[in-house]
């Protein structure tokens, strides 16, 4: 067992920030991928801490932000299958689609549940045998193999009435469109700790021999983003670019064998819409054909209307790191945790909100 406590010692922490202003150069910009590290970095002040010439950008690591509109009305036509249960994480109930949201059609009487994990709907599915129940499977891979796993379970059980809608990403291929942004000026990146339990180190190998990029897999307490920091500065003044590991309790090399082999068991890779990305080959997952009846797009087919985005949202700029959330025209103004224009105010992991809450 860890005492999380160990990871907020305040002397460990000014020890790191000086061996940080020792080796940092004179100017970088890094870009944390995660959206808990986005949280964390606020919450604990982490930027006010960096060298002068330090910056610190956020990425494309919330699932719910980097999610298309489109999406969401596929969503939010899915909600108005008669008779039909939705259920979802908390955060897909606020996000807007073109006209609409789940919040919006659960006012106008549908039936949308909050779950917290995809196996809570298939419990939802065997208490309601009569209606069918749709999962909105929206996360990376840290969710991906508990979607899969509860498809095989309702294959598994025979559930005639539980489906879900697949829109999953994975974060390498996202990386990949990403670092090849020439908007986007990266020096080095710190890479998700949650994704990384799952796919491990390798999938990240291609930013060091590709574009020369150091990586750094942390951890979420203060002492786990420090340390991260101090190693990426170090292969920053070393001029190394390497893939490394400081989150070793959590992540192993290979990552979790058997979480990818459930999701290469019912998914396979496909080309999906990212906001602020735009389609992305490879980064998104389909249910496989043997598990075809599970797919609550072709089980359905709902209407779904023309998609709108939303004018003067800037979380796409945000998303991809070429503005911060203050930079954008509604934050703070027509935009606010209480009216989100967009998702990134919305999700606990969206850098706007994370930004109104801390800075």
């Amino acid at each position: 067992m860890f005492d999380l406590n160990t990871f907020k010692d305040p002397k460990r922490a000014r020890k790191l920030i000086g061996a940080i202003e020792a080796v940092a150069p004179e100017h970088a910009t890094l870009m944390e991928v995660c959206g808990t590290h986005t949280v964390s970095i606020a919450r604990f002040g982490i930027r006010n801490v960096m060298p002068a010439g330090t910056r610190l950008a956020s990425g494309p690591g919330c699932p719910v932000c980097v999610t298309a509109n489109e999406d969401i009305d596929v969503a939010i036509a899915l909600a108005r299958t008669p008779d039909a249960i939705i259920t979802t994480f908390g955060d897909m109930t606020r996000v807007p689609g073109s006209t609409s949201s789940l919040n919006k059609e659960k006012a106008q009487g549908r039936d949308i549940r909050v779950v917290y994990s995809p196996l809570d709907a298939l419990a939802v599915a065997k208490a309601n045998p009569e209606r069918q129940v749709i999962f909105l499977g929206v996360g990376f891979e840290t969710t991906t193999p508990l979607v899969a796993i509860a498809i095989k379970r309702a294959k598994a059980e025979g559930l005639a009435n539980f489906s879900v809608y697949a829109a999953c990403k994975n974060m390498p291929n996202a990386l990949d469109v990403l670092m090849g942004d020439p908007e986007l000026k990266v020096d080095a990146l710190i890479l998700p700790g949650h994704v990384s339990t799952i796919i491990g180190m390798e999938p990240y190998r291609f930013l060091a021999e590709k574009y020369r990029i150091p990586g750094v897999i942390a951890g979420f307490e203060p002492l786990d983003i420090l340390d991260a920091l101090l190693m990426i500065f170090r292969q920053l003044s070393e001029g190394r670019a390497d893939i490394e590991n400081a989150y070793a309790r959590g992540v192993m090399p290979h990552g979790n064998e058997v979480a990818l082999a459930a999701i290469d068991e019912v998914f396979e890779t496909c080309t999906v819409s990212w906001r602020g990305l735009g389609p992305i080959e490879g980064s998104g997952y389909r249910i496989r054909e043997e598990f075809a009846a599970y797919d609550a797009m072709r089980r359905f087919a709902p209407t779904v209307e023309e998609t709108r985005e939303h004018k003067g949202c800037r979380c796409g700029d945000v998303l991809r790191g070429i503005m911060t959330p203050a930079e954008c025209p509604l934050f703070r103004k027509a935009c606010s945790p209480e009216n989100p224009i967009g998702p990134c105010m919305v999700s606990s992991e969206g850098s706007c909100a994370a930004y109104y809450r801390y800075y």
